[in-house]
């Protein structure tokens, strides 16, 4: 994502602004866009239906109000721990998880890469119990994958979102040997989201996709399905670099459907909600 902008879309920088410009704080955004990356020109999604009405006793915000910025995913790695992209959390004056069963926390900074695009993140209290990364057999090419997070969070489902693909490439952008490229699609507000192989095990940190407006204009072609996630060894390293012992598990699960993987995901993946 740090490295050239122009071709790399941030796959979690999602939903800028709150549902009303009026609206003070509401609890979680509803119709907003996306936020521009810089060299890119985010086109705004339209509302199709009417914004609900202002709740009773707000008005216009107070000045200095923050209001929600922007939303992204995490997902829980120790207990009172987030892992996310650093893109997700930078620049926030104030950072909120919400669980899967709608309890809703503050979460504070503990450590960053931004190298890496990885931060680690601290709760009050746990949300859920800790994913697994895989310790092995290495990832192949053509394996299937399992995104599972929080895209346009307010316009598509209040729920996650579960997608799946493949591996496509062992390494990313231009041989970046940091990620994978997969073939799951991910949009804005994945980013931060773990991907799991057919076993369950987080293998990586959706972090990007490919921009195929830009490639489109270069090319003449229209690039699909061209996303990418830390791969989960430089997630665990950075975690082990910052106290924390990630849970691991060897070897792969059989008879796993995507759907039961994604129920296993649940538990432990969160909305992050920014506000500046």
């Amino acid at each position: 994502m740090r490295l050239l902008p122009n071709l790399l879309l941030a796959a979690g920088l999602g939903l800028a602004g709150a549902a009303s410009a009026q609206a003070q704080e509401a609890p979680w955004p509803t119709v907003q866009r996306p936020t521009p990356l810089p060299g890119t020109r985010a086109a705004p999604i339209l509302p199709t239906t009417k914004p609900p009405p202002l709740p009773p006793g707000t008005g216009t915000p107070a000045p200095g109000a923050r209001r929600a910025a922007s939303t992204g995913t995490g997902f829980v790695v120790a207990p009172g721990r987030l892992l996310t992209n650093w893109h997700v959390a930078e620049g926030c004056t104030e950072l909120r998880a919400r669980g899967p069963r709608g309890a809703e926390l503050p979460a504070s900074l503990a450590a960053r890469d931004a190298e890496r695009d990885l931060a680690l993140l601290a709760l009050p209290a746990e949300l859920g119990p800790p994913l697994a990364f895989r310790a092995g057999p290495e990832v192949r090419r053509g394996e299937g994958v399992v995104t599972y997070g929080f895209p346009f969070a307010g316009m598509l489902s209040s729920g996650a979102t579960l997608t799946t693909g493949d591996i496509s490439a062992l390494s990313g952008l231009r041989d970046n040997p940091r990620h994978f490229q997969i073939s799951a699609p991910v949009q804005a507000g994945n980013s931060g989201g773990p991907l799991l192989d057919m076993g369950g095990r987080v293998i990586g940190v959706v972090v990007s996709k490919l921009n195929a407006q830009r490639i489109a204009q270069v090319t003449g072609d229209l690039p699909q399905n061209v996303n990418f996630a830390v791969k989960g060894s430089e997630a665990v390293d950075f975690l082990l670099r910052n106290g924390i012992r990630p849970a691991t598990a060897a070897g792969l699960r059989a008879g796993l459907t995507p759907a039961d993987v994604g129920e296993l995901a649940e538990p432990s993946t969160v909305l992050l909600r920014c506000l500046r």
